[in-house]
Parts: C-alpha cells; structure tokens; sequence
C-alpha cells in the first residue's frame, strides 16, 4: 500500500511542479508551492485512481484530476489553519502557511490554489471532453464552496463548546471532509459517462470521508503529534464537536467499524476490480489502530 501511494504521491506532484513552472511570475507561487509540497498521503488521489481502475480510465488522466483535488486539499488546510479559524501552527511536520508567510499571505495562497484547481481541469492538456470537464469542475465547485469544504468549515467553528446532536455532526463532517471524498469518487465515474453509477459513488465517497474524519478525530485523541505531522489532543480543549464527544470514545470505534463494514460491502458488488478501493479502505481505518 505504501508503495502505491509513494508512486501516486510522486506522479502528482511532478505534475503539479510542472505545471506551477509554465505560471506567470508571481510571489504568491512560493507560499502556493510550500502549503502544496510534499503533501500528505495523497489518499484522495490514490481514490480516484482505485476508482479509476473500476471504470477503466487512463493513470495519466487521473493523475491530472488528482492533482486539482490536491491543489483545493491544500487550499483548505491553509485557511483552516489560520488564526480566524483552528489557529493551527503546525501542519504536516512543518510550521502552517501563516506562520511561515503570515496571515494575509496564506490567504491569497489558499486562494490562488482554490483557482489553480479549476485551470488545471479546464486545461486542453487534459483529453477528456468538453462536456464532462464542465462536469468535473461544476461537482467540485459545489464540493468546495458553501454547500462542501467551506460551509463545513463554517459548521465547525459554530458548533464548537455547544452540545450537538450525532445527526447534526455527521453533516457537518460530510460537508467539511465527506464533499471532496465524494468528488474524488464521482470523476473517474464522470469521466467514463456511466453516469448510472453517478449517485452510488458520490454516496460511497461522503461514506469515505466521514470514516476518514472519525479516523481523524480518534487520531487527535490517541495520537501522537510527530507521527500525525500536526498536534494533537487539541479538539477537545477546542470544545469541537465530533462523534466521540456525542457518542464516547468506546462508541466511536464501533461506529468506525460499522461504517467500514457498509463500505466494504458496497465495494463489493465490484469484485476483483475493488479489490484496490477495499485496500485503501483498510489503510485508512488503520491509521487509528
């Protein structure tokens, strides 16, 4: 498993560095290119990629729409780590953008990276047609904008030291982490035009992403700062809301398997052509053992 993401970590981001050197000139390129690079685990693009695989998509194509979705992930973790909203110094193992460029800075670098994403996928580099392009870059917009990263972000920061429901919270983390999950499902499907499959894999991926969020949060309780890349232990002095203040820790867990589970079994349907997707599956649930 890390092989492959190592592979698609490394396929990414030599395009992404190519394309940032065919930019115009710009002072923004260097805090873009330090909230970009190296990136994490470039789990969302090894989903499209194991999604891809199903549908039969070309890698270098899919490597291309990894690399917008990397650009709109970096995005969010540089304004969510800005002082207005979790105020987080540390991101990936290194100081957050803000604290490296300062505050102005890291936000016009989010937002040019937010822009970025929409180039790239509108660019005649990537051989696709025109009508699923308008498609790809309609479904992101939404699963970035107020109705995805940003109003659940906005959820976030108004439910914190407040005593919110499970439902309520569930929202929350599908708009805020789910929306991208789902997107990154949904284009290899768009891609190919099975358009059939459409609504399936957009519910497979806000599934996805929740379970990647409650991984995240079980992370923050018991895990360790170094190992994560960022602290930890910090949503609970936050007041945030998550499943584990709504159900407890012991509840959490088994709500994570659960949630596993109904994945699994929806990937199934696949057979032999998931078997990548249920590997990542694994691998992120992992994280949390």
């Amino acid at each position: 498993m890390e092989k492959k993401l190592n592979k698609i970590a490394k396929d990414t981001n030599i395009f992404l560095k190519n394309f940032f050197l065919r930019q115009k000139k710009s002072n923004l390129i260097s805090p873009m290119k330090y909230g970009m690079f190296p990136g994490g685990k470039k789990i969302r693009s090894k989903l499209i990629i194991d999604i891809g695989k199903i549908f039969k998509i070309k890698y270098e194509k899919l490597i291309q729409v990894a690399a917008a979705v990397e650009c709109i992930h970096a995005y969010s973790l540089i304004h969510d780590d800005l002082p207005c909203m979790d105020n987080d110094n540390l991101r990936r193992g290194k100081l957050s953008a803000h604290k490296k460029y300062g505050e102005a800075t890291a936000i016009l670098a989010g937002n040019s990276l937010l822009t970025i994403a929409f180039e790239i996928l509108s660019s005649e580099n990537l051989k696709i047609k025109t009508e699923s392009k308008i498609k790809l870059i309609n479904s992101i917009s939404k699963c970035s904008g107020h109705s995805g990263i940003a109003g659940g972000q906005y959820l976030d920061l108004n439910f914190e030291r407040k005593k919110v429901s499970k439902k309520k919270i569930e929202i929350m983390q599908i708009k805020k982490t789910g929306k991208l999950f789902s997107f990154c499902c949904m284009a290899p499907v768009i891609i190919s035009k099975k358009f059939n499959y459409i609504k399936v894999f957009e519910d497979i991926g806000e599934k996805i992403g929740l379970l990647f969020q409650i991984v995240d949060d079980l992370i923050d309780l018991k895990g360790n700062s170094k190992k994560a890349g960022k602290k930890t232990k910090k949503d609970m002095k936050k007041g945030k809301a998550t499943l584990i203040r709504a159900l407890g820790y012991k509840n959490t867990v088994d709500y994570r398997e659960k949630l596993k589970l109904n994945i699994i079994n929806r990937i199934g349907k696949f057979g032999n052509r998931g078997k990548d997707l249920k590997e990542t599956i694994d691998y992120i649930v992992d994280r949390s053992k």
